[in-house]
């Protein structure tokens, strides 16, 4: 197989790297990792913009990134912005000057996409990875915008939820509160109890968390060399993590730097996340800390060579978007058997119809998600289901949906319930020409599903969807009388032949039993 290379960079708050991977084999290999520190973190958070200093700082450092890929003669890669970029007030200005300096153009991820490809990026470094979250587990992911965590049960993603506890953002605040080494743990413990407290309470009732993965910028240096475990390097039990928490918080800086090897004037930062590291695992009364020192650059040459085809695949993430949604759902009090139902029928639908409407598979796992989350707006108003829907959506993050697709999902889930044609205005001025096309032909295949399990009773047991000439044939195989389902279809199909210019005929073969 041949050797395909690829580049990864990273505009991040505390600086910009690039790695350099090659692909062969169905493996990837790093063979070129540079990094330049900067503190674009704090220009965002207390400015709202890049300081023109930096701005030259950066246009140099990617001139010299891009002669790096010249040299290696890598003609692909993708370039991210992280929470820092997503602060800034002037996120497009600043993404445009860099495309016209430089030649990189920077796409800006929001959180869910960000902490996605980190957890990509741990699933990259170790099949360890996969034995870990086997058992009950928690992934911190900490940055300078925010703590992230996630949890898994038997392989399974059950949550995940953003506290507002950026190494930046506390950083900030002790600067206001004038915090010293004596006092500065006790300080961070203050701001951060009572969103750990929220936490607690609503995710984890009782979930036992054996294991916790580490992801961060600064401390994951020093604590992913430490050998001697069972599993491999990188891994604490938290005994040991604990006393090393607690040494450094009762030392100078320049004992902590000694002991931590690394400079002084990185030893806060360090601190902070060693204190809420151990607050994490004091909550969810974790044993065993891994920190596989993953970095995002990692997370984006694995998800390149997954959706290329060039790595060997260890784990289904499409599975835990899906859990996650799931999980979304019953915290809306949302029927799982009734979800699955359309989920089935939209999915019938929309494999019925791919020669006509030009959709891939990322619109399709977009369906399932819009058919999973179909109701969650009834926990709020069942008469204004639809408005509450989007609205519920908007404001939910769900991992590694980027803020488009997020947008796409709450409005399909929106027009299932409301007409189209009365926001079609309004939609059209708000989202772009294939944005629009991709909501309306999602939201007419999910009408003709909801259409079709109209009475919420499940009727059909095998479902297959025929596209002929004009028509698309709906065969449904049930014991059932279907004339409800027959008779109020007919309004649910007219967006549906108006989007695709097709007819929906429904066919009932009766399920005869043996005597």
């Amino acid at each position: 197989m041949a050797v395909k290379m690829f580049a990864a960079i990273e505009a991040g708050s505390f600086g910009l790297s690039m790695k350099i991977f090659e692909y062969q084999d169905g493996k990837m290999r790093q063979i070129e990792r540079l990094h330049h520190s900067m503190d674009m973190g704090t220009d965002a958070y207390t400015l709202g913009r890049i300081r023109d200093e930096h701005m030259d700082e950066i246009f140099r450092v990617l001139r010299q990134f891009q002669a790096v890929m010249k040299e290696y003669r890598v003609t692909e890669y993708t370039a991210y912005g992280t929470s820092a970029l997503r602060e800034v007030s002037n996120t497009l200005l600043f993404c445009d000057q860099v495309e016209q300096r430089t030649g990189i153009k920077i796409q800006v991820l929001s959180n869910a996409e960000q902490r996605y490809l980190n957890y990509k990026a741990i699933a990259a470094k170790s099949e360890t990875f996969q034995h870990i979250i086997e058992q009950g587990t928690a992934i911190v992911d900490i940055c300078g915008g925010g703590l992230q965590i996630s949890l898994f049960d038997k392989d399974t993603l059950v949550c995940t939820q953003q506290l507002r506890l950026g190494l930046l953002r506390l950083q900030d605040q002790l600067t206001q509160l004038k915090a010293d080494e004596q006092n500065m743990e006790s300080l961070i413990l203050e701001l951060a109890n009572p969103q750990f407290s929220v936490f607690k309470r609503m995710y984890l009732k009782g979930q036992k968390i054996a294991n916790v993965i580490m992801v961060d910028e600064h401390l994951s240096r020093y604590l992913m060399k430490k050998t001697g475990h069972e599993y491999g390097q990188g891994f604490w039990n938290c005994e040991e993590f604990n006393e090393l928490v607690q040494k450094a918080s009762c030392a100078s800086r320049m004992e902590v730097s000694r002991l931590l090897q690394e400079p002084e004037d990185r030893v806060d930062t360090m601190l902070l996340s060693g204190i809420l590291l151990k607050r994490v695992m004091e909550v969810t009364g974790a044993e065993l800390l891994w920190v596989p020192g993953a970095e995002l650059c990692d997370g984006i040459g694995y998800d390149y060579g997954e959706q290329h085809k060039l790595v060997t695949k260890y784990h289904d993430f499409e599975k835990d978007i899906i859990a996650s949604v799931y999980n979304i759902s019953k915290r809306y009090m949302g029927s799982r058997k009734r979800s699955e139902t359309l989920e089935q029928l939209a999915l019938a639908i929309f494999d019925g119809v791919k020669k006509i409407h030009g959709l891939g598979k990322r619109e399709r796992l977009l369906l399932r998600i819009s058919a999973l989350l179909h109701d969650c707006g009834k926990y709020i108003s069942i008469s204004t289901m639809g408005a509450c829907s989007y609205s519920i959506i908007k404001s939910t993050e769900i991992i590694g949906l980027s803020h488009l697709e997020q947008e796409i999902v709450a409005n399909v889930v929106r027009f299932n319930h409301d007409d189209f044609e009365d926001s079609e205005l309004w939609l059209r001025r708000n989202v772009d020409q294939q944005t629009y096309l991709t909501i309306a032909k999602l939201t007419a295949i999910l009408r003709v599903a909801n259409g079709l399990d109209r009475s919420h009773k499940q009727k059909f047991s095998v479902v297959k969807c025929q596209l002929k000439d004009d028509r698309l044939i709906i065969s449904v195989e049930t014991e059932q009388d279907i004339s409800l389902e027959k008779g109020l279809v007919t309004e649910r199909t007219a967006f549906f032949e108006e989007v695709f210019n097709v007819k929906v005929e429904i066919r009932q073969r009766r399920i005869t039993r043996e005597a």
